[in-house]
């Protein structure tokens, strides 16, 4: 059956737009210093003759999204521009008309096909894995989303119900959601504020004494200066993974520091998630670390909400890998190993019982994994990928919109904050930290929200 409301993608361009990283970030083993926003405009047009255009843009993440020692960090980001430049040509020529939902499922039946011919053309003996796949087509799926509800002068998010779309949720996932649409499991208004987790990566200074450098601007370098410039109440860690006392005197440190630039402002309660970007080599590690962390510093333990993706993301490599008991003690959810429904059921029997949502994995794709989640009742949470600019927005967006979701990520701010300054000022309350929260609440105009 078709819809009136239903749209073909008539035009869609790609472009990329190198940006400078004011501090380092290290994870999972590896530093980022510098990326790319891949940027994607679409015209979308109904069979009636009406079109419109809608924006996507998503930093490249190669470093994240394909770690490898075969080949260079260039040449896999040279990979993923190839891939969303040859996405957005099939995107042209699809013929369908039909829901932005609709029109990716499509497009995700390329991807795999896409990816060897890419491969093929550069002369890459490598296989591109799916999550770098979905990272290079993700600006291209949020510029669909964002140009559909801008033609029907609506807020994407509310175009996700049987009105809009034909196809319901069993098509994407399984019969358990026989009947059921997006908007069963979507907010039609955004919450008003959001905290906002604030990133400590390794090699970030918690004191002055830490400092080497002091970057030209005058942002906050140390965390005791992040936290008293951001009334803080939300800080994310980044651990080794494989360096158990590294990472139990890591969460110490910044308790310590933590403390005390939170004493100076009056706060009493704040919160830690972990990630140890899948570097730990078993569940015992994330047990002995526990244990430790709650011997030497209980009040730290306390505060950590969530353990995000402490071992490898190839599930099927390694199912003796079982998490269950590591789950018992605090939720653990998976990031780097979901990319799709079947990943997120084979992280459920291997003991996750959390998800992290990403929109660099495809604005379609997150809304369905956020759907299965909260069906299955797990713990969710929205983190980004360093995300500036209007890919920040998009991905706060994302979180203001899913209901359980408490807080949000914003890591540009602190590396690559160059982008920001077009958006925030139109949008300052979701630039100006206040009291650790941004202003989600303003993510209410037609399109994907801003």
């Amino acid at each position: 059956m078709s819809k009136t409301t239903d749209v073909q993608i008539k035009d869609a361009f790609c472009t990329f737009e190198p940006v400078a990283f004011r501090a380092p970030l290290k994870f999972g083993g590896r530093i980022v210093d510098k990326t790319h926003l891949i940027n994607v405009e679409v015209v979308v047009e109904t069979r009636s003759g009406k079109h419109e255009t809608g924006q996507g843009s998503m930093p490249i993440g190669n470093i994240w999204a394909w770690p490898t020692d075969s080949l260079s960090g260039d040449q896999t980001a040279a990979a993923m521009q190839a891939f969303a430049e040859d996405a957005v040509t099939i995107a042209r020529d699809l013929p369908r008309f039909a829901h932005p939902l609709e029109l990716m499922f499509d497009m995700a039946a390329e991807y795999q096909h896409l990816s060897k011919l890419v491969m093929s053309k550069l002369h890459f003996k490598d296989e591109m894995p799916p999550l770098a796949q979905l990272v290079a087509a993700s600006a291209l799926d949020a510029a669909v989303h964002d140009a559909y509800g801008r033609l029907h002068d609506l807020n994407s998010y509310n175009t996700l119900s049987s009105k809009f779309v034909t196809d319901d949720l069993s098509i994407y996932l399984d019969d358990q959601f026989k009947g059921e649409y997006l908007d069963q499991y979507t907010l039609r208004e955004p919450k008003e504020r959001m905290p906002l987790y604030h990133l400590i990566g390794a090699l970030d200074p918690l004191t002055p004494a830490d400092v080497k450098e002091r970057p030209k601007d005058n942002l906050p370098v140390t965390l005791g200066e992040w936290i008293k410039a951001d009334k803080l109440t939300h800080l994310k860690i980044k651990l080794a993974g494989d360096n158990l006392d590294w990472d139990v005197q890591r969460v110490v440190a910044i308790e310590q520091v933590a403390a005390e630039a939170q004493a100076l402002r009056g706060c009493e309660n704040w919160w830690y998630s972990l990630d140890f970007n899948e570097k730990c080599q078993n569940v015992d590690y994330v047990l002995n670390f526990l244990q430790q962390v709650r011997e030497k510093t209980p009040v730290a333990y306390d505060r950590v909400q969530y353990i995000e993706q402490p071992t490898s993301r190839n599930l099927k490599a390694h199912p003796e890998i079982k998490l269950h008991e590591a789950s018992k003690l605090k939720p653990v959810v998976v990031d780097e190993a979901l990319v799709d429904y079947e990943s997120l059921l084979l992280a459920r029997d291997q003991g996750y019982t959390g998800v992290a949502l990403k929109t660099c994995k495809g604005h379609s794709e997150s809304l369905c994994l956020a759907a299965a989640a909260q069906k299955f009742g797990m713990f969710l949470c929205v983190q980004d990928l360093t995300c500036p600019g209007f890919s920040f927005l998009h991905s706060a967006s994302l979180a203001a919109r899913i209901p359980t979701v408490a807080a949000i990520e914003g890591n540009a701010r602190q590396y690559c904050p160059g982008p920001h300054k077009k958006w925030s000022r139109t949008l300052p309350g979701m630039f100006q930290i206040n009291n650790g929260t941004v202003q989600t609440g303003l993510l209410n105009d037609v399109g994907l929200g801003f």
